[in-house]
């Protein structure tokens, strides 16, 4: 990896996907207040979704000599060139909450480290909940998020390696929901009409988790006590729902990478040895402990 010397402040860029949701627009906030905090002058873009734009705002940093890019890659493949190119201009970057494509040879070798949550861990978490207080309710729906996304294969393995090894339980169907609420809510609908014994939701996000509690509505069953709702997130939204007691535990996926993502910096610009992956740390919540992050939610 390029160098990166010690020096008063740093200019760093960081190229974000889109500032589209509230998790992108906290992550993108923590992000400028940290640099702020700290000293450094932050370049920062927003994509807007579009791979190509990406590409051209990674360049561009690298054209403006930036010491360092942190990169949230829209996808992991047209990206690569880029960011081969700014370790070859002396620049190191590090991936943000998505990592690139393994398959283009140079991918792994041109970043610095991958800084993101553990997904699998995320999913574990929620099925050890399950585990301590299913008060017999043990038949599963699971609304997956974006199919093949690393988010949704984690939170799947996690979630069903820890029910396997506790046995009793069951995932009587499962289907994507792309981590959209309306979506959500209609594969909810569908697979709750199919499997009328479920009483158990698992939703890879919160979008989805709050459009299975409408579908639960709808159905005259009553969320978080018919039946379990687990998920994902960490937004107001959710853990309302959860102080509520509509939603039962949230796994959170952390979004403020700013004092993580900079200590990092300052750790390989005095010397010390980066591993490959930076574990952003996950909070969690049950109705006990929900109420009390609602103020500092995203």
């Amino acid at each position: 990896m390029p160098a990166l010397f010690e020096k008063d402040a740093y200019t760093v860029g960081f190229a974000q996907a889109a500032n589209e949701t509230p998790w992108r627009i906290a992550q993108t906030v923590s992000m400028q207040d940290e640099a702020a905090r700290v000293g450094c002058r932050l370049v920062c873009t927003d994509a807007r979704g579009s791979a190509a734009q990406q590409v051209l705002d990674v360049n561009s940093m690298v054209a403006q000599g930036v010491d360092l890019i942190f990169l949230s890659p829209i996808e992991g493949t047209s990206i690569v060139p880029a960011v081969g190119d700014a370790k070859a201009a002396g620049v190191p970057v590090v991936l943000l909450d998505r990592r690139l494509d393994p398959s283009p040879a140079t991918a792994a070798g041109d970043c610095l480290t991958f800084m993101g949550s553990d997904f699998v861990e995320q999913g574990r978490r929620l099925a050890e909940w399950l585990v301590r207080n299913a008060d017999g309710k043990t038949k599963i729906i699971e609304i997956e998020g974006a199919a093949g996304a690393a988010p949704a294969v984690g939170r799947n393995k996690g979630f069903d390696e820890a029910l396997a090894a506790a046995g009793g339980f069951k995932v009587l169907a499962s289907q994507s929901g792309d981590c959209v609420r309306d979506k959500g809510r209609r594969v909810a609908e569908t697979l709750l009409g199919t499997h009328r014994d479920a009483n158990v939701v698992y939703a890879h996000h919160e979008e989805m988790a709050l459009g299975a509690v409408a579908a639960l509505d709808a159905a005259g069953r009553t969320p978080g006590q018919d039946v379990i709702v687990l998920s994902v997130g960490g937004g107001r939204e959710i853990l309302q729902a959860v102080a509520d007691g509509r939603v039962n535990a949230v796994v959170e996926c952390n979004p403020r990478f700013g004092p993580l993502a900079f200590e990092t910096l300052h750790r390989y610009a005095n010397g010390e040895q980066i591993g490959p992956w930076v574990k952003q740390a996950d909070g969690f919540f049950d109705m006990a402990s929900a109420g009390a992050g609602i103020s500092h939610a995203y």
